[in-house]
């Protein structure tokens, strides 16, 4: 067993950092008040080839692993969640899927500017009546002469209003045992019939755009369609197993920020005489805290490199998942208790991380459903 990041995953996580300190970090909780997508850092994330981490080089990425990948989305999640959640969502879910199982054309025409930043993706699964229950989908696409024909509407979609093209699962037809075959089309965010709103006001990561998305008779070339149209469940599932690793690097990095400002303020604040760090319920506090963090870590390394091992990992990013994001809000919520009143205060950022990482229990599967995953995998 070999801990230590590579020499590449080492110059990742420091180029990441270094990005996300001196760019993002700085307009943070600007983008938080304003609830603003901040399109120009995607534009300089593109440029140093953050978006193509985990695709090839020769579909326009950098040739990285998903170690790497979990990496950056950790440190950007690290200085602001908002674009922590578009940045996994536009890898995860708006390329991810084209990459996994898209047709040589498909992955040039659709894939490559998004690896190369040039981009965005979003990925149409919820519906208002299926959420954890995506079997459920209502949306359909009729194949009528050479076009499918797709009705329905999508909600809670992140990157929607910034993005090209919108992956969208319909359900195009009925198997033998008479259940709804569900597949993935492309389906440019131009195409006729197609309407985005973003009228969502949220409680966190709201910088990161969220939209509906109703679509009226929107047609698109059956080219489009994604994969095996007889496996869109399954591929879709897998792609969520790959989501759940880079949403549990984003609550990874939101849990270290918690920790590092809890930290760093404990040790500055005197009370009774003494750095509050020196009275042993906070020291306790803060321990829970770094171990957790350290757990989520390995957790989703060990996800990360079980799928780059081209081996089943399922089980263990439902693992990531679940404790990651658990462990994000757990954090924020005792950074805040460490800070006193002043956590409940905009300018010490806490009560952000607490607004953020509630999200993460619910995207990607809630909690809920990572411990449905989880008693699956174990027989149950």
């Amino acid at each position: 067993m070999d801990f230590n990041l590579t020499k590449e995953q080492t110059m990742i996580r420091k180029m990441v950092r270094d990005f996300a300190e001196e760019v993002i970090k700085p307009r943070a909780i600007e983008i938080d008040k304003q609830a603003k997508f901040p399109k120009d850092i995607f534009d300089e994330m593109g440029k140093l080839g953050l978006m193509g981490i985990p695709f090839p080089e020769k579909y326009g990425g950098s040739g990285g692993d998903t170690v790497s990948y979990a990496i950056a989305v950790e440190e950007i999640g690290r200085v602001c969640g908002s674009t922590g959640l578009s940045y996994a969502a536009a890898v995860s879910l708006g390329a991810s899927p084209i990459f996994y199982f898209g047709t040589k054309e498909q992955k040039q025409k659709f894939l490559t500017q998004k690896a190369e930043g040039k981009t965005l993706g979003a990925f149409g699964l919820t519906e208002p009546n299926a959420g954890s229950d995506a079997g459920g989908t209502k949306t359909t696409a009729v194949l009528k002469d050479d076009k499918y024909v797709i009705n329905g509407e999508k909600c809670f979609i992140t990157n929607a209003s910034f993005a090209d093209t919108i992956i969208v699962t319909a359900v195009t037809g009925k198997n033998e045992k008479g259940k709804n075959i569900i597949s993935a089309l492309i389906v440019p965010a131009d195409a006729e019939g197609l309407t985005i709103t973003n009228n969502y006001d949220k409680m966190g990561v709201r910088g990161s755009d969220t939209a509906e998305i109703v679509l009226d008779n929107v047609k698109v070339p059956k080219e489009n369609l994604l994969g095996d149209p007889q496996k869109g469940f399954k591929q879709f599932l897998y792609t969520l197993d790959g989501g759940r690793i880079s949403i549990a690097a984003l609550g990874l990095g939101i849990a270290q920020a918690s920790l590092d400002k809890a930290l760093s303020y404990a040790k500055e604040r005197t009370q009774f005489g003494q750095s509050i760090s020196k009275f042993q319920a906070i020291q306790f506090k803060l321990a829970d805290m770094a171990m957790e963090v350290e757990l989520a870590r390995n957790m989703i390394y060990k996800a990360a490199w079980l799928k780059d091992q081209e081996k089943p990992f399922t089980k263990e990013a439902a693992y990531a998942k679940l404790f990651a994001t658990e462990t994000a809000f757990k954090n924020a919520n005792e950074a805040i208790q460490i800070h006193g009143g002043y956590g409940y205060m905009r300018d010490y950022e806490v009560e952000r991380y607490l607004r953020d990482a509630k999200l993460l229990e619910i995207g990607e599967g809630t909690s809920e459903v990572q411990r449905l995953v989880i008693s699956r995998q174990l027989g149950c």
